[in-house]
């Protein structure tokens, strides 16, 4: 697998400041990507047990709340087993942080059934491991600056660990993050 980049301080991926992973790869080609350069697989610098242990450093620190994968596309079949092993690492070394990934699959169609385009071995493995997954294609004429999190309105942003638990798809409720006045 290779990556386009990691960023140690983001704040646009999920809640609270993560440690993000823009994975190379995807073949989704949404009119209107704002990472259009990931498409290539060939994109950016291998991904390494040196690179791997990078963001493992990165992930100590206390103000870190968590880790979010992105891309490219982290559920093209060539990247999900380095995301896996990744994501699985992460949550043996950090149990308490979050992890949240994008995907321009849908999750109940694309990823979880066994007859689903982009399954593998790996995918459901790597969902149990995912805490919130914002799924679905950007769609351009959807395109919404308002929304958390997302895009376009046909994204969904899931309660994955809610989701697997109950069989049914549950939206992530997002908490609103507030400053205390002194």
């Amino acid at each position: 697998m290779r990556y386009g980049n990691i960023k140690n301080c983001d704040i646009a991926d999920g809640l609270g400041v993560r440690v993000s992973l823009f994975v190379s790869g995807c073949r989704n080609h949404c009119k209107g990507c704002f990472n259009e350069e990931t498409w290539d697989f060939n994109f950016g610098d291998e991904f390494t047990k040196d690179v791997e242990d990078y963001i493992i450093d990165l992930l100590k620190q206390e103000y870190i709340d968590g880790f979010t994968v992105l891309g490219g596309e982290p559920f093209e079949e060539e990247n999900q087993e380095t995301v896996y092993n990744l994501l699985k690492r992460i949550k043996e070394t950090y149990p308490n942080k979050n992890i949240w990934a994008y995907t321009g699959y849908i999750l109940d169609k694309d990823l979880l059934p066994e007859e689903g385009r982009k399954h593998t071995k790996f995918t459901k493995d790597i969902i149990k491991l995912i805490d919130v997954l914002v799924d679905g294609p950007f769609i351009e004429e959807k395109k919404n600056l308002t929304l958390e999190f997302r895009g376009s309105e046909n994204q969904r942003v899931i309660d994955v660990q809610e989701s697997l638990k109950q069989g049914k798809i549950v939206l992530y409720k997002i908490k609103q993050m507030t400053i205390e006045k002194a």
